[in-house]
């Protein structure tokens, strides 16, 4: 993921993208990871785009988009922090922690700190179940986080 410098930098990469995958079978999947791996999320600007490259419809691009809680539909911040929602981390505290995470950086899920350090979301399985509840900052998977733990993921994000 790369920090876009301007509307044409934008236009060029999302067209490029559009362009490899608009021929294949099932393509707006693909194609929306693709831009979020690519620029960081899926900008609202380019559901027209897309949908005309795909045959589909703005709201059906949208309706795709706001389906899947992982795709991001705004600029995440330097670091993107997820906590794990599922039914294993639930149950060793992650709701204390997610509570704990949202007062210390005062937002909330698809939300991002007025500094832009860190963009906070869920996630409903991180596959680390036996250490549960875990945090996922950037693409590093942490185990057993108390908020002492997250409190440090926090202090190093900002620093």
């Amino acid at each position: 993921m790369q920090d876009l410098e301007t509307k044409q930098d934008l236009d060029l990469r999302l067209g490029a993208l559009i362009s490899e995958h608009q021929h294949m079978p099932g393509a707006l999947m693909p194609l929306l990871h693709a831009i979020q791996d690519n620029i960081g999320y899926v900008p609202e600007s380019s559901y027209s785009q897309i949908g005309k490259a795909l045959s589909l419809s703005v709201a059906e691009v949208h309706g795709v988009v706001t389906f899947y809680h992982h795709f991001r539909t705004h600029k995440p911040g330097r670091h993107v922090m997820q906590i794990c929602r599922a039914e294993s981390c639930q149950s060793m505290g992650s709701e204390a922690l997610e509570a704990h995470a949202k007062k210390c950086l005062n937002v909330d899920y698809h939300q991002t700190t007025s500094d832009d350090a860190i963009t906070l979301e869920a996630v409903y399985c991180l596959g680390n179940c036996a250490l549960s509840p875990a945090v996922m900052m950037d693409e590093e998977v942490y185990g057993r986080v108390s908020a002492e733990d997250l409190d440090a993921l926090i202090a190093e994000a900002r620093a």
